[in-house]
């Protein structure tokens, strides 16, 4: 009997050791045994969850869960709460609906108040200005398309209200899906003729261009043929073959492209070099040179070299280009059919700042060119933005401040650049750019110039002074 109080005793003392040993894990904070990472220990919470689960019997509650749901019940709202809820909620959605104008009839005053302005002498209201028209169409577009009245009241500066109207709703719809053959793997016919015979539809973007296709309609993903996973084509917006066509760059030249990812107009330069050459390849952000590399890799660029470094800091690292692109980071007003959030959230604000920036890129631009180039000496700065702040007045800024003169795009599609703004003037070779509009050219709104150096070199400020004082003097 001793023996068997003596092993009773024991147990019991072992039974106490291990409650007091679970107690202490219990208090044990989890954060302070996160192993690898956070993904990690996310994963080891989920498996242990997993096999709580599964070691649970059938119908058989986990300790305290039944009270739990006994207190649940007690605190579960009433049918009557349950309805005053519901009602409160409908009400509220009614009253917002109610607040809302109809769409129809936003756009039956937008049109009338548009065809006051446009015979405004005999159609007009004798107690009201052409001003609080103009307002009242701002404030119908905001109200009907969304956009922020900031950015409203620039393209209301650059267009005439209805012409601003008809930009407005050409960035309503999608543009047309194109692709651009890549000639150093195959010629367009062919490719034409390939993806025909795979079922799509397509045709030549425009007789401007020798490498494009619009596509109509598709039974494969054109991101996953055979011919695009083999390099033969890129998908790209024919916008975006304007700057490279006006950079014009020859086979066995140094040229640079500024800000170069993702890649569509880098393969495009190389393309028009044939492979020959060196093609530096610069951007920014280190993340969005995988997608440059990535897509000159499956194109067959084999001319490149990729850089990261800011785009200011060029001239310091790399010298005596012959050519330099330069697509600058801008606010993308011009392709808002593909990113509506662009009119929602960017204002003139951000328009100024961007300005400032690429002031600085085009100077850079300009620097790492050599103008004693035997075969170039040419810059082209574009944009994906149709704002003047964004683009002939850097141009300007550019003229004022480095021996470069404005020279022909080559370009057969497009309007030209602007030659005076509001109150602002510019010489008259700013001419010379292209602007293209989605109202008017059923493409990505887009702005593209080219400039000749002509010194190398920074222009004094005796030499800024005097070609001011020159201007002066031709206004007077």
């Amino acid at each position: 009997m001793d023996e068997m109080a003596q092993r009773l005793a024991a147990m019991r003392k072992d039974q106490e050791d291990l409650q007091s040993e679970s107690i202490d894990e219990a208090d044990y904070p989890e954060d302070d045994v996160i192993i690898g990472g956070e993904e990690e220990g996310e994963a080891e919470h989920e498996e242990g969850d997993m096999v709580s689960d599964l070691d649970e019997e059938p119908g058989q509650p986990e300790n305290g869960k039944a009270e739990d749901d006994d207190e649940d019940l007690d605190e579960f709202p009433d049918e009557d709460n349950i309805e005053s809820n519901i009602e409160s909620k409908r009400d509220k959605a009614i009253t917002d609906l109610l607040k809302k104008e109809d769409l129809g009839l936003i756009q039956m005053r937008l049109r009338e108040n548009l065809k006051v302005l446009a015979n405004f002498k005999d159609l007009r209201q004798k107690d009201k200005s052409r001003s609080q028209y103009i307002e009242e169409v701002k404030a119908d577009i905001h109200q009907a398309f969304d956009y922020n009245p900031s950015l409203i009241d620039v393209l209301f500066d650059l267009f005439a209200p209805s012409e601003a109207l008809e930009f407005i709703e050409a960035n309503e719809t999608q543009r047309p899906m194109t692709i651009r053959t890549n000639t150093l793997k195959t010629k367009r016919k062919d490719l034409a003729k390939a993806l025909i015979q795979r079922g799509v539809q397509l045709d030549p973007v425009a007789e401007w261009s020798k490498v494009g296709l619009k596509i109509y309609e598709s039974q494969v993903p054109i991101g996953a043929t055979p011919e695009y996973l083999a390099g033969h084509y890129i998908l790209q917006s024919p916008s975006s073959f304007l700057p490279v066509m006006t950079l014009a760059p020859q086979p066995n030249e140094r040229v640079l492209d500024m800000a170069g990812a993702p890649g569509g107009k880098t393969s495009y330069i190389a393309q028009l070099m044939k492979n020959t050459g060196v093609l530096v390849a610069n951007d920014l952000k280190k993340e969005r040179l995988k997608s440059l590399n990535a897509n000159c890799h499956r194109l067959g660029v084999t001319n490149i070299v990729v850089a990261n470094y800011d785009g200011r800091k060029i001239p310091n690292i790399f010298k005596k280009f012959d050519r330099c692109l330069l697509d600058a980071p801008c606010s993308g007003i011009g392709v808002i059919s593909r990113d509506p959030s662009i009119k929602i959230q960017k204002t003139y604000e951000d328009i100024r700042k961007l300005s400032h920036l690429q002031r600085e890129l085009l100077k850079a631009a300009i620097d790492s060119v050599d103008a004693h180039s035997k075969t170039g000496g040419y810059i082209v700065y574009s944009t994906c933005s149709i704002s003047v702040e964004e683009n002939e007045a850097v141009v300007e800024y550019a003229l004022k401040n480095r021996y470069v003169k404005l020279v022909e795009t080559g370009l057969e599609v497009g309007v030209n650049g602007l030659t005076k703004y509001n109150e602002r003037r510019f010489v008259p070779q700013m001419a010379l750019c292209k602007r293209v509009y989605p109202h008017v050219h059923n493409m990505d709104g887009f702005f593209v110039c080219k400039l000749k150096k002509v010194a190398n070199g920074v222009k004094s400020v005796e030499a800024i002074l005097n070609k001011e004082e020159e201007d002066k003097i031709k206004n007077i």
